[in-house]
């Protein structure tokens, strides 16, 4: 994925109310392949949940794949092994995800949120400020 759609994406999602698609999202998504645009379609809708969630993170960036390689299924993704940062730490994400057939707008997203990474894991798993 060029990182210039990911900070892109990462960029908007927080402007992003939940369970809809901001034109400018949209427009990137659409030239993903399928799969990918599932995992970053699921991805920012997590950033946009955890943040309206009102928890207390502030999420700026989600990764579906860190821990544990997610697993996806026509329109939905489980994500056991995900983690996102916030407020310059990162922390333990599990999620589960429902598109649509296009997987451009989620229909149901249920994640939990868990431990905070250690900073000295974070090499190991190319974890970054």
């Amino acid at each position: 994925m060029p990182k210039r759609l990911v900070l892109l994406l990462s960029a908007f999602s927080l402007a992003v109310p939940a369970f809809a698609v901001d034109p400018a999202i949209k427009k990137q998504l659409e030239k993903l392949d399928p799969a990918t645009r599932l995992e970053q379609s699921c991805d920012t809708e997590a950033m946009s949940r955890i943040n309206k969630d009102d928890t207390g993170y502030r999420p700026d960036k989600v990764i579906a794949y860190t821990f544990k390689d997610p697993v996806p299924s026509d329109n939905k993704l489980d994500a056991p092994g995900a983690v996102f940062r916030s407020k310059g730490d990162w922390y333990h994400l599990s999620y589960t995800c429902i598109t649509g057939p296009q997987h451009m707008n989620v229909r149901e997203l249920d994640y939990k949120i868990g431990e905070k990474v250690p900073k000295e894991k974070w090499e190991k798993y190319y974890l970054y400020d």
